[in-house]
C-alpha cells in the first residue's frame, strides 16, 4: 500500500529494500510528498519507511484525509489491455474502489482516476508490472 499523498516520480533501480518488485507500486520511487500546503521532497528514510509502503504515518497528513493508503492489483491482463483494481483504505479499512483500464496497444489510459496522484501511482504500478512481464516473455 503507497501513501495516497505520494507523487512517485522516478523509478528508483534497488535502493534499500530487499526485495523492491514487491513494494505496493512494484519498485520502489523517488517523489514529492503532497500532504503539506506545499509539496516537499521527502528525505532517503521517509521514502523507504512512509511514502513507498504506504499507512500513512508522517507529520505532513492532514487529520481530516480521505485514506491512509491505496492499494493496487491486476484485476485482468491480456496483450492489448490491463484493468487495474484500487482500493483507497482509510483505518484499515476499504473505503473508495473502482478500476482503471490502461491500453497495452496505445500505451494510454482508456478509464483514468481523478486524483492526479493516484493516477499516477496506477501508472508506476502498471509500468512496474509490465517490465517484470516483459522480463517473463524474454525467457
Amino acid at each position: 500500500m503507497a501513501c495516497p499523498y505520494f507523487m512517485p516520480t522516478e523509478k528508483i533501480d534497488g535502493g534499500e529494500w530487499p526485495h523492491p518488485t514487491r513494494l505496493p507500486l512494484g519498485s520502489g520511487w523517488l517523489g514529492v510528498c503532497t500532504a503539506a500546503e506545499t509539496p516537499v521532497i521527502p528525505e532517503n528514510d521517509e521514502l523507504r519507511d512512509y511514502c513507498n509502503l504506504g499507512y500513512a504515518r508522517c507529520s505532513r497528513l492532514p487529520a481530516d484525509r480521505q485514506a491512509d493508503a491505496v492499494r493496487f492489483a491486476i484485476a485482468a491482463a491480456s496483450e492489448s489491455r490491463i484493468v487495474l483494481s484500487y482500493v483507497l483504505e482509510r483505518d484499515h479499512r476499504p473505503g473508495e474502489s473502482g478500476r482503471l483500464e490502461f491500453s497495452a496497444e496505445t500505451g494510454t489510459w482508456i478509464a483514468a482516476h481523478s486524483d492526479a496522484r493516484i493516477q499516477m501511482m496506477a501508472d508506476c504500478y502498471v509500468r512496474a508490472y509490465r517490465h517484470r512481464t516483459s522480463e517473463f516473455t524474454r525467457l
